[in-house]
């Protein structure tokens, strides 16, 4: 392994994360792409009729993993997981940090304490340099037959950069993605709608028009007082509910923190765009005239979670993999019209959405092993194996039989009572382990197509229909929709990304990106957030401040350094 500068464990200690944080489903959030690209998606080989490849020792091992961005405990004791216990002799032993932590890995990194395995999302970068992960290049060249059937030209995008072409990361995300659903834009429950009769809502002033006039016709709901928006931005989930939203309503594609122009291949810090001014400008308004649930940057997660699962909030901006839980109990309580359609709202109708782009593979952030590990080789077999179309199947549909079937037709399906189970209880992942090992390890993504002609995941078309709600449906068809992404542009209307996804490049330990990232971290967040809370007549000198103070931390030298990572990334993945 190459020598690393002894000034990167320095900056691992002092900066502890990244302001490239993307919306995460599964924890993180799942891309998006064309179906026609989609269906030329090639399934996973396997050397023996088992799946595994260079695996024969099977004797049983616990091997420890930290997932960053898992915030709670996760037992390896479902059904599913003692399945991979029986095909491969591997436990997961699976650590994560504490509500969103950012010490960890750089504590990590300075006690030299590490588990075997370690998914670390932005972080990645500091593992690498401090020589913390191994290269993957040899493992997948001799034993990798999973992972280059799963990844094929994309294994390319697995590599970390131009100066550095090593491979130290097994990709998380879908390497073969569909648009079949969306995610992270605003919801507004059904019941508005049809109370309404489906009015069109494109813009942040038809949303909040329709959630006054409810509202004002029904103060409570279920003995409780209605709560027109409500956001958690209290924590990590700020990114999510509040900057990423501010991006999708300005028709900015998710970059995380940055709008970038892959014409003209130039990156900008997305709060000098006015349109994400002009969102949390609206966000203020909302604050004041008592729409703003103002508990929105307060709340702790259970709090958050029980509002939504109560009915009685009217509008919100979490992505499904955020909400899952609460619409479940709503749906298990009887309450399907209090759950909430998600739809294409901008700022104005100037901005076209761009949620449904097709950002391709960006292949930044995976699972890597690491260099203090003892089971280096049994690791990497794992991690091939979880590339298998075996273990593909079984990670997202569970076990044959007993969750699901094949129909006279061929056509996997989940058996009624999981179809049914999937729908309303909120349990559903956590008793079954079905989608529960998906995230963040190596996934062929819900536009892969196995050997059987069937999907890979539960998410495709026709399953999506087939588990709507009756509300679900009833709205959709109102609208003269099929799915949720009829309501936005096409991928191929948007045009494929040259560069992936930005929150999951690879940023230099070292340089003044980084320093950029973790001095703006904090700051916006507090000063975004007090700016929404002021008064309305302050908020253009509080967004002045904010533009004033990004200048003085060097937003102009940050915006240099990420278009050249941009143009870098184009450039190597072209070649």
């Amino acid at each position: 392994m190459k020598k690393r500068k002894f000034v990167c464990l320095l900056a691992a200690m002092s900066l502890f994360g990244s302001m490239l944080t993307g919306c995460g489903g599964n924890g993180g959030k799942e891309t998006v792409a064309s179906p026609e690209a989609s269906t030329e998606a090639s399934p996973s080989a396997s050397a023996d009729a088992s799946g595994f490849v260079g695996l024969e020792d099977r004797t049983p091992v616990t091997l420890k993993i930290f997932m960053k961005d898992i915030t709670e405990d996760i037992e390896f004791t479902d059904p599913v997981a003692e399945k991979i216990k029986e095909l491969t002799g591997v436990t997961l032993e699976i650590e994560h940090a504490v509500g969103g932590d950012e010490q960890a890995i750089p504590l990590m990194i300075a006690s030299g304490d590490y588990p075997d395995m370690i998914f670390a999302k932005g972080d990645t970068g500091l593992l690498v340099d401090a020589g913390a992960l191994i290269p993957l290049n040899d493992f997948i060249e001799e034993k990798g037959t999973n992972t280059k059937a799963l990844y094929g030209d994309m294994i390319q995008r697995l590599k970390y950069s131009e100066a550095d072409p090593n491979i130290y990361t097994m990709g998380t995300y879908g390497v073969h993605t569909a648009a079949w659903k969306t995610d992270g834009v605003m919801q507004i429950q059904h019941a508005i709608l049809k109370d309404q009769g489906y009015p069109e809502i494109k813009t942040i002033a038809q949303y909040e028009e329709a959630i006054k006039a409810y509202k004002d016709k029904y103060p409570q709901i279920n003995g409780q007082d209605t709560i027109g928006l409500t956001l958690m931005g209290s924590d990590w989930r700020w990114l999510i509910t509040v900057g990423n939203v501010a991006s999708a309503a300005s028709g900015i594609p998710d970059d995380g923190e940055w709008a970038i122009d892959d014409n003209a291949q130039t990156a900008v810090y997305k709060y000098l765009a006015p349109g994400v001014k002009d969102y949390m400008k609206w966000l203020n308004h909302m604050n004041d005239i008592g729409l703003l649930d103002p508990e929105s940057f307060t709340q702790q997660e259970d709090v958050y979670f029980a509002k939504l699962a109560s009915g009685r909030v009217l509008g919100t901006a979490t992505p499904e993999w955020g909400t899952g839980e609460s619409k479940k109990a709503l749906v298990a309580a009887g309450m399907e019209e209090r759950t909430t359609a998600p739809l294409a709202v901008t700022v104005s109708e100037e901005f076209t959405p761009a949620v449904t782009k097709d950002y391709g593979f960006s292949g930044g952030h995976g699972i890597g092993i690491c260099a203090s590990s003892e089971n280096q080789e049994k690791a990497f077999e794992f991690l091939d194996w979880m590339c298998s179309e075996e273990a593909q199947i079984l990670i997202n549909w569970g076990l044959e039989g007993e969750n699901y079937t094949y129909d006279a037709n061929g056509k996997r399906q989940l058996t009624p009572e999981m179809a049914a189970a999937r729908i309303s209880d909120k349990d559903f992942t956590k008793k079954t382990g079905i989608t529960k090992y998906v995230y963040p390890f190596p996934q062929q993504g819900n536009g892969g197509i196995d050997s059987t002609g069937n999907r890979f995941t539960l998410d495709n078309k026709e399953t999506i229909i087939e588990q709507m709600t009756a509300t679900e449906k009833e709205t959709l068809k109102a609208y003269g929709k099929e799915l949720w992404t009829d309501f936005f542009p096409t991928p191929e209307e948007l045009g494929v990304s040259k560069h992936g996804q930005a929150w999951q490049f690879n940023i230099p330990s070292d340089g003044n990106l980084q320093v950029f990232n973790q001095k703006s971290q904090d700051y916006i967040q507090q000063a975004v957030t007090q700016a929404i809370l002021g008064k309305p007549a302050d908020f253009d000198a509080a967004w002045d401040t904010i533009l004033a103070k990004l200048d003085e931390i060097g937003v102009e030298e940050a915006n240099a350094e990420m278009t050249k990572l941009t143009q870098e990334k184009i450039r190597f993945w072209g070649n």
